[in-house]
């Protein structure tokens, strides 16, 4: 998919991008950046935090959340390179046991 310029509303203020990912994911990310942003409990009514700021610390909790969750799915795939390695013992001895018993 080739790149094309996104403009999206946050804070009544319209950012531009350009992007190649589809619409379905940019929609995505925006709902997810809104959505973190109403977690953060920092209020826009009385102008206590910029805007601007509030969308870096929206980013920067998500990038957060992405670095936890591949450092999760790292450990993830390590356990199942275990898991495999341990398969391939345990059956490599089973065959031995088995050729032993049979012998």
């Amino acid at each position: 998919m080739d790149e094309r310029r996104i403009s999206v509303a946050l804070f009544g203020q319209e950012f531009s991008f350009y992007t190649d990912a589809p619409d379905e994911e940019v929609q995505q990310a925006v709902t997810l950046l809104r959505e973190e942003l109403e977690l953060t409990g920092l209020s826009l009514n009385g102008n206590a935090v910029p805007s601007s700021t509030m969308l870096v610390l929206g980013c920067l909790r998500l990038v957060a959340r992405c670095v936890s969750q591949e450092n999760a799915f790292s450990r993830f795939q390590a356990e199942r390179k275990l898991d495999i390695e341990r398969k391939h013992l345990i059956s490599g001895l089973t065959d031995k046991v088995v050729a032993v018993l049979q012998g």
